[in-house]
């Protein structure tokens, strides 16, 4: 696949990395739900590369860092920027915010803002395929900070057991929240834990997207065909853990370095000199983007929030009455108290 799909490679990430940045002026501008926003820049590659192969049917989890997995996957920006802006339009109606979207016409489970939290999820979603026969694959994204969480490992051992068609993928931005990878483990060498449990594993360095889809390709192919698989991607984290952390834990010649390992621009840079596209096609292709994504952060912020009495909508099965909210129980007892 070398040199034929690296276009349009290029142009998911670009439009990862855009969403992202509008993502952050969203916070600054005071436009988003809640405090806590984690972005992806730095990672684009990982979601790009892997999500190439993915195809309808196939599920996935993400971590608290998923925005760019669920945009990789097919995801409408203005609903999805919507979501974090907690409005009516967003895809969970503005109850999900940035760390907890889904969406099953897509096979999104959910992201998870609990650490690993999302991982065992895709073991009940590989053991569903392979009883209804679907070919489909499930897909679990979390960072390096999940290989701490022993879920993880029961996870791994579960799909290697039963030979399920699952997938996992650590995307090691070398920080679990202020702490670096080499400060939190003896062996940073992820892929070896998974081997150990008879999975097929494999490192790849996340500055070439295309050598991630190489290896996305290799790895999905197998699981398909009930051999579940890890793979490590190595970035960096471009930014604090949150909007708010200002990485005090790092220097600042250690993050100019890490931010040599750019997948965006190393792909731009690519494109160019393999004659694939021009400065002034990519000009362009970054000039459309940069309006697409300039149109949903106008959408997310001329939406509607959610109605109150719709807090429990979505929340139980269609068949289930809702509970009465407590602020209607209590405004429908003082009515009936004698004044």
């Amino acid at each position: 696949m070398k040199n034929t799909t690296l276009p349009q490679l290029y142009e998911d990430m670009r439009r990862v990395r855009t969403f992202e940045e509008r993502v952050g002026e969203l916070f600054v501008r005071g436009k988003s739900a809640g405090s806590m926003l984690h972005l992806s820049i730095g990672e684009e590659s990982a979601a790009v590369g892997v999500c190439a192969h993915m195809r309808d049917g196939d599920t996935f989890t993400t971590h608290h860092r998923g925005h760019g997995i669920f945009l990789a996957r097919g995801a409408d920006p203005d609903r999805m920027m919507a979501e974090i802006a907690g409005k009516e339009s967003g895809y969970c109606h503005g109850k999900g915010g940035s760390m907890h979207i889904a969406d099953m016409g897509l096979g999104h489970l959910g992201a998870n803002a609990i650490v690993g939290g999302g991982i065992p999820s895709v073991v009940g979603a590989g053991l569903s395929a392979r009883h209804k026969k679907s070919g489909a694959i499930s897909v679990a994204f979390f960072g390096d900070g999940a290989t701490g969480q022993g879920i993880l490992y029961e996870s791994m051992n579960m799909a290697a057991l039963w030979k399920l068609p699952v997938i996992f993928v650590c995307i090691n931005n070398q920080y679990g929240m202020g702490t670096r990878i080499d400060q939190a483990t003896a062996n940073p060498n992820l892929h070896e834990r998974a081997a150990a449990f008879g999975l097929a594993a494999r490192t790849v360095d996340g500055l070439d997207v295309e050598d991630v889809a190489d290896a996305a390709a290799d790895l999905i192919a197998g699981a398909r065909e009930g051999r579940p698989a890890f793979l490590s991607i190595d970035c960096y984290r471009f930014f604090g853990h949150a909007r708010k952390d200002k990485s005090p834990y790092r220097d600042e010649a250690e993050e100019a370095e890490g931010r040599k390992k750019d997948p965006v621009l190393r792909a731009r840079d690519k494109l160019i000199s393999d004659g694939l596209m021009s400065e002034a096609e990519l000009d362009a292709l970054d000039t459309r983007v940069a309006s697409e994504m300039d149109g949903s952060i106008d959408f997310a912020v001329a939406g509607n929030e959610p109605q109150m009495q719709s807090m429990f909508r979505d929340v139980y099965a269609p068949s289930q009455p809702e509970p009465e909210p407590v602020r209607t129980r209590l405004d429908r007892i003082l009515a009936q108290e004698p004044r």
